[in-house]
Parts: C-alpha cells; structure tokens; sequence
C-alpha cells in the first residue's frame, strides 16, 4: 500500500515532547514512528486532529437554518480546513420539523461524511429556568415514546443528547444509555444531589461547565461541585474568557484533569429562523443581547487555555482530542499519535500556527 512519512518531527508521547521524529503513514494509519535520519532540530510539532463535540455551524453555514447535505458537507469542509478532524453537528432546542430535517440531512450525508460523526442534540429536554438562548416554546419534559420514536427515526446518526435530569423520567435517561447515545446534563436546574444521582445512573458528561446550570454557592453547591466530587463524571468547557472566565477555567483543570475536555459551541452569523446569531467583538450574541455561541477555533481554545489558564501544552491537546475520543469510544482510534492510530495529525509551527492537515493519511489543501 502506499505510505508516505513526517520527517523531522516533534510529537508527544504522553507528557514528553519527543524530538527529531519520522511518523510513516500507511494508508489512512500510523504505521510506525521511530528516529529521523538527520540531526537537525526538529521545526514542526505533530499533534492529533481535533475533535469537537459541539459546534453548530462553520463556513457560514448553521445547520439548524439550513438543514441540508449541502451545508453539512460545507461545514465539515471548513472546519476539516482549521484541524478538527471529528466533530459532531449541534442542534439546539426547535420545532420538530426542523430536528426531523436535520435528522434526513445527517443521515443522507452518512453516505459522504468525512469528519462528520453524527449529530449532537442540546435539546429540546431541558429546563427552562436555565435556557440561556434556547427557545422556551419548545422546550418541554421528554416522554419515553418520543425518545424511542427519535432514535428509530434516528438510526444511529444521533450520538449525543443533552438533557435536564431532573425533569426526565429515570426509564428516559436509561434508554438512552442503553441505546448508546452520550448523556449529557446541561442546562439544568438540578441539585447537588440530582446531579449525582444522575452521574450515578450513567450519564457520562456535562454540556459547557458553568453555562446555563446550577452555579457553586458555599450553601448551595450547584452541578459544577457534583462534577468535581464525582469518580467519572467529564465535562466540556468553553475557553473563551466569555462563556467562562480563564481563572475558573485555571482552577477547573486543575479538579478534573481527564475528565475536562474542549468544546467550541461555535455557531456563525445567522439572520433567519429562531437563532440569530450576531457577532459582537469575538462574541456571538442574539438579537436581545443574549450570549449565544463563541467565534472560537479548536486550535485557538487551545492556545488560550497555554497562554491564560497555565495548562500545559500536552495537557490541552489531550483536552482536544484524546479526552473527548474517550467520551465517544473511539480513544483506541483517534485523540493519539500511535501505531495503529488513525492518521488524523495536524502540523504546527513554533508559534503554534496550523501549517498542515492530514485527514486519514491524506494532506488536506488549504
């Protein structure tokens, strides 16, 4: 088969950044890594591809608008172009019709998907005492029917849902997990207790620590102190400095190590339908105000949370890809540069510049 080869090469290898480095590639795999034939310094940075599990739209195009093959095809395109190499669609709370569209596109689009997984659903099952900018007409309490008829309308292209625990039904959540879909708790009114009990029942993750959930009160400890007191529990978290401050991010890494991983939550401009997305400096708000989404990159969260949130260069490229790849299974395949991994690797400068991106062995053109 084929193979081509990075020469010259820095990696990481766990913790330690390995220098002057040939990682061939075999097809769409690693193959083997092992030491260039030259002395000189190395000048690239290797990492893997990035994953994100939440973003709503890119290239112009938000999925929820225009829920279409085509808009699909170009948001993976654009953000294929900027390293993340695995990512799931994100809808917000809306009508059925417009959840039933995005559902016929993603499944249509399958057939041709390159870095696209599937589609994550924030909603419509939350709580409306923590909306932020989810539409309250349509928000409403999940009915086990419903959750059967969606996943069998579905069929597999939904892999991730997040839900308000504390107004589902436990015989919900359940089949949700026993269906493999990713649980996550976001925009919850629950408890300290609530949360538990639901991180205790299975479900695996939280939705943009911070945003649009119980907060940490010295009286009232809030879901974020349920995250950090549990033994598995994960969430993701928005590097902005605008969804959540870099010091609460400095301290929330430091807690949760592993289980804390990136997300962007970024959607584009929009001006149709119910999620009007306007850019105001580096924020996306809607047309009352309202924080929406971040304008964020991948390759900028991480940079953020180097340069502001004293978190090791190693520890946020894990934090972007090898974490969320173990939330979605796939830890054994993506998230690490290693023989028999996935040849998803982005090149990097010395100033953390994206200089390359190979997708499945295949350099991608800018």
């Amino acid at each position: 088969m084929p193979f081509t080869a990075l020469s010259n090469c820095a990696y990481f290898q766990d913790d330690q950044l390995v220098k002057n480095q040939e990682i061939t590639i075999n097809g769409t795999d690693i193959s083997n890594i092992g030491d260039s034939n030259t002395t000189q310094e190395s000048e690239a940075l290797v990492i893997p591809g990035f994953i994100d599990l939440q973003i709503y739209g890119a290239g112009g195009k938000l999925f929820s608008a225009e829920p279409t093959v085509e808009a699909l095809t170009i948001i993976e395109n654009d953000l294929l172009k900027k390293g993340t190499t695995s990512f799931l669609a994100c809808m917000a709370t809306n009508t059925p019709e417009v959840f039933n569209a995005c559902i016929v596109a993603a499944k249509e689009h399958r057939k041709i998907a390159r870095n696209c997984l599937g589609l994550h659903l924030e909603g419509p099952f939350l709580n409306p005492k923590r909306r932020g900018a989810h539409v309250e007409a349509h928000i409403r309490k999940a009915s086990l029917d419903e959750v059967k008829a969606l996943l069998d309308f579905g069929d597999g292209v939904i892999k991730m849902m997040t839900i308000a625990p504390e107004l589902q039904d436990d015989e919900v959540i359940q089949y949700l997990l026993d269906n493999d879909v990713i649980v996550s708790l976001g925009h919850s009114d629950a408890s300290i207790e609530q949360a538990t009990a639901a991180y205790d029942q299975g479900v695996q993750t939280t939705t943009h620590l911070f945003n649009a959930m119980t907060p940490i009160h010295h009286r009232e400890p809030g879901i974020p102190t349920a995250v950090f007191n549990h033994h598995k529990a994960m969430a993701s978290i928005i590097v902005d400095n605008r969804h959540v401050d870099f010091e609460v991010v400095k301290f929330s890494q430091k807690l949760l190590k592993e289980r804390l991983f990136l997300i962007t939550d970024a959607v584009t401009e929009c001006t149709t339908g119910p999620y009007q997305h306007h850019l105001v400096g580096d924020k996306f708000v809607m047309p009352d105000g309202t924080l929406s989404g971040s304008s964020l990159t991948m390759l900028q969260a991480v940079k953020n949370c180097v340069d502001h949130c004293d978190i090791s260069l190693s520890d946020a490229l894990k934090m972007s890809s090898l974490y969320p790849a173990k939330l979605i299974n796939a830890d054994n395949l993506k998230g690490k540069i290693a023989s028999g991994y996935q040849a998803d690797l982005l090149v990097l400068d010395q100033e953390l510049n994206l200089k390359e991106v190979i997708f499945k062995g295949v350099s991608i053109p800018n």
